[in-house]
């Protein structure tokens, strides 16, 4: 497990670092965390990064 200060980024889709209402995702060996924007302090879920990349591609099949 990576101890490191994740790095948190949002999707450009989303309107980058001005908007509030999106997810925002943080890439650390060996997984991909994810969390809410409105909540930072809240839950985080951790993901494997082959987890991250099925969940990705299930959610681009929908759209």
């Amino acid at each position: 497990m990576n101890f490191s200060t994740p790095l948190w980024r949002k999707s450009s889709h989303s309107g980058g670092n001005t908007s509030s209402d999106c997810i925002e995702v943080a890439a650390l060996s060996p997984e991909v965390r994810l969390r809410d924007s409105k909540d930072p302090q809240g839950p985080h879920l951790h993901l494997t990064r082959n987890a991250f990349g099925d969940l990705l591609t299930r959610i681009k099949a929908r759209i």
